[in-house]
């Protein structure tokens, strides 16, 4: 499985880094990036449906 941030549709907003703090967080830009391959924490497809911008593309 593989996780990405689509950083142009990316607003910011934090859901995915308030939901699941092992794999995402906030870059300095604002911007949700994916810290960790280890899903094993959270469900990331759950995060990804959550993501009012649908920036966060799931891969399997």
């Amino acid at each position: 499985m593989t996780v990405k941030i689509e950083k142009d549709t990316c607003i910011g907003c934090g859901v995915c880094a308030s939901t699941c703090p092992d794999v995402f967080e906030l870059g300095d830009d604002g911007k949700a990036t994916v810290i960790s391959n280890d899903y094993s924490s959270c469900d990331v497809k759950d995060v990804a449906e959550s993501c009012p911008v649908g920036a966060i593309i799931v891969e399997d």
